[in-house]
């Protein structure tokens, strides 16, 4: 079972998170699992003063995936701090804190600026730790990005390599769908990643 305090004003969001503390203690399979451990975890919008956290997880995310992002490692790790705190401010990014307050992962909400472009926006840097991966932390990011957008926006659109079924699986689940496919979008390493284009329509 899960525990989440989530600062984020939308109601339909925070009843979702009610069911599924309440139906946390049913598997899969709908066999009754006994859980050992409590998890406790808060999932907020980002400031400034985060920065020196994000830094971190964003700079672990383009080490341990590469592959996913078109930023690098080599390029980000060059900025200053003041270089973090400025895209916490350009973007809404929230992030998923531990109960010792240790940042576990992070997801970006983009809105486009152009007139006629305003009513879409973009998930971007989407990352959960591997030590926190399974808990759902996810999803529930995932989950607090749609209740965002769909009070600012008319559509979400994202950006996911084509072989993460993972991920690709997640979104799905989630009302998003495939509506183009990009043949070599990243290179890395000497190799090509083709990414799928989602989106979800409020």
């Amino acid at each position: 079972m899960t525990d989440v305090t989530i600062d984020c004003p939308q109601r339909r969001l925070q009843a979702r998170l009610r069911d599924r503390k309440r139906d946390g203690a049913n598997c899969r399979r709908g066999k009754k699992a006994e859980m050992t451990e409590r998890i406790s975890f808060e999932i907020r919008l980002l400031s400034t003063a985060d920065a020196p956290m994000y830094r971190l997880i964003r700079l672990e995310s383009l080490q341990q995936n590469p592959e996913a992002f078109s930023s690098s490692f080599e390029r980000e790790s060059q900025q200053p701090l003041a270089w973090f705190e400025e895209r916490l401010t350009a973007s809404d990014i929230f992030g998923a804190f531990g109960a010792n307050g240790d940042l576990l992962g992070v997801a970006g909400f983009r809105a486009q600026e152009g007139l006629k472009t305003a009513h879409k926006a973009t998930v971007w840097g989407m990352y959960v730790r591997g030590s926190a991966r399974g808990t759902g932390i996810g999803r529930l990011l995932m989950e607090t990005i749609i209740a965002h957008a769909e009070a600012r926006v008319e559509q979400l659109q994202l950006e996911v390599v084509a072989d993460n079924q993972a991920a690709i699986a997640l979104y799905q689940s989630l009302g998003f769908a495939a509506f183009g496919h990009e043949v070599k979008a990243l290179k890395y390493d000497g190799r090509y990643f083709d990414e799928l284009l989602m989106v979800k329509f409020f």
